[in-house]
């Protein structure tokens, strides 16, 4: 096992270290199908990325991929895919991978990057909003249809989009979880069943003299699918409309963060903009 301080990153643009990519996604995801090396080598010849981490002993172990979005405006570098290999994460891997992302994307003259997420996977979350400070005011239901790889089978597939302004000089949110947590600010209420988190009550009726808003989420979301799916699509029905309610109504997901007295949950913190 590499330490985190050895891994490398760097571009890849050769068909040879773009079929390596199509190998380490089809083990990331459990599925045959992966993106083909013609449309990555295409997108990587007109602005896009691929950025590849590296073991010490060179093996690929994980990747970015990015392409150039126009929404009628502005350009922008749309980020669809970031995958770590199994047995190397929690090792940082992701957030390296974005911060060159970002490095690169600078060079291009990219002001804006953005991708999706499911709201509900932590993990992601804490990196993309409370490491990277990204920020995410959309909410998109069932945004990829029915998928049916390992990590997203048998839940539709809600996506924040998030956006990352390569120039922003927000420092990232760290050390600070505490004095972000107050329950009087929670838009839902929650119990426990069976040991897992369950959501009872929603609250839509916040207005923004509130300051900010606390939005409750499991802390492991495909545990609680493996044991109780039916909680999971609980909480993916009460999130659905929690986030499209206050999204809609001005509020902007700022942050994800460690609940301070309950293991099972973490909480999105909601300012007004």
């Amino acid at each position: 096992m590499s330490h985190k301080d050895t891994i490398i990153t760097r571009c890849l643009d050769s068909v040879e270290e773009l079929d390596k990519v199509r190998e380490l996604e089809s083990i990331i995801w459990s599925r045959s199908e992966s993106t083909p090396s013609h449309q990555t080598l295409t997108a990587v010849k007109n602005g896009g990325l691929v950025i590849g981490a590296f073991a010490e002993d060179k093996q690929l172990i994980g990747f970015q991929y990015s392409f150039p979005g126009f929404d009628g405006n502005n350009v922008y570098l749309c980020s669809p895919i970031l995958g770590i290999h199994p047995e190397f994460r929690k090792l940082g891997i992701g957030e390296k991978l974005k911060r060159r992302q970002k490095e690169e994307a600078i060079k291009k003259g990219y002001d804006l990057i953005v991708w999706t997420y499911d709201p509900l996977e932590t993990v992601n979350g804490h990196l993309n909003l409370h490491k990277l400070g990204a920020v995410c005011s959309t909410y998109i239901e069932n945004c990829y249809g029915e998928m049916d790889d390992g990590l997203n089978q048998g839940m539709p597939s809600d996506r924040f989009l998030v956006e990352w302004r390569t120039r922003d000089d927000r420092k990232t949110r760290k050390n600070n979880d505490e004095h972000r947590i107050n329950e009087d600010f929670s838009v839902i209420k929650t119990a426990h069943i069976d040991g897992y988190p369950e959501p009872i009550d929603i609250d839509l009726t916040k207005s923004r003299e509130t300051g900010s808003l606390l939005v409750p989420v499991p802390s492991n979301f495909q545990k609680l699918k493996k044991g109780r799916l039916d909680l999971a699509l609980e909480w993916r029905k009460n999130t659905r409309q929690v986030f499209s309610h206050y999204f809609k109504n001005g509020w902007t997901a700022i942050d994800l963060v460690r609940h301070p007295s309950d293991a099972t949950l973490y909480c999105y913190v909601l300012s007004y903009t």
